[in-house]
């Protein structure tokens, strides 16, 4: 028997951390607990972080944009924590070019490149996107003719893969958030607060409205051909959205457009 698709209902009934959506809404409404994920992951400690309220980087108005699932700041470095349940077979190149806007958007006109804070993208995903069944993947810029010389430019890539971590990994700690990540079972205080972060997010009357909404957008755009640049079709989906009350922020992460075009639309909509 075809097994069939989730509804959307469905699907929000059973959302779980591992949904972008989610992540973001848990994240940035903790961020004690984006605090404390960043600080198992990397091995560190953060004494103050800054969340950035605007998670949509241009570096002018004619390149690309991106939208940042969490995109956090400290004194000394700046991270963009990214999870990815499919593999789109481009998460090398979308590190490359995240970590190159950040790049962009750390440097104020007037400061020199020392001035660079550390950078670290991070992508937590469900799939082996290298294939060669290790648990975490960190990339750093070593020389091709002596590989004892690094280039100390002060960038990391890491791409850790969920199932494997939750595996393999000796942390108790960070093997626990990843059970939780992949299964929703929870194993100490940090993923019981997890847990009833994401049931908070469920039952959240706006949050479940926005994530419908965008579905159902993100749905129609895909059919229409949106996935190959169609402008117009992006346009038509960010208006409808602006009807329904999301925010300009969440509706360029999910048609692909500036938040200048969102505000532009919006200014059209409001003659």
């Amino acid at each position: 028997m075809k097994k069939t698709e989730l509804t959307l209902e469905e699907k929000w009934e059973n959302i779980t951390l591992a949904n972008n959506f989610i992540f973001y809404k848990v994240m940035h409404t903790h961020p004690d607990a984006c605090k404390h994920l960043l600080e198992l992951l990397l091995h560190i400690k953060i004494e103050n972080m800054e969340m950035a309220n605007e998670e949509t980087l241009i570096i002018d108005h004619d390149a690309k944009a991106i939208r940042l699932d969490v995109y956090v700041k400290d004194s000394d470095h700046v991270y963009d924590v990214e999870v990815q349940v499919v593999n789109t077979h481009d998460l090398p190149e979308r590190a490359r070019y995240y970590q190159s806007v950040m790049d962009v958007d750390m440097l104020k006109p007037g400061q020199t490149y020392d001035e660079l804070k550390d950078s670290y993208v991070i992508f937590i995903c469900m799939d082996d996107i290298f294939e060669m069944g290790l648990p975490l993947y960190t990339f750093k810029y070593l020389c091709k003719e002596d590989k004892k010389i690094e280039l100390k430019d002060r960038t990391f890539k890491l791409f850790f893969i969920a199932p494997l971590c939750a595996k393999m990994i000796k942390d108790e700690k960070a093997k626990n958030f990843f059970d939780f990540f992949i299964s929703n079972k929870t194993g100490d205080d940090y993923t019981l607060n997890l847990h009833k972060y994401v049931e908070d997010a469920r039952h959240n009357t706006q949050w479940r409205k926005q994530y419908m909404t965008v579905e159902m957008m993100q749905n129609y755009a895909f059919k229409d051909g949106m996935e190959k640049g169609e402008n117009k079709k992006a346009e038509e989906s960010a208006l409808n959205l602006l009807k329904e009350g999301i925010s300009g922020d969440v509706i360029a992460r999910c048609v692909g457009l500036t938040i200048d075009k969102i505000q532009e639309l919006a200014k059209t909509l409001k003659k």
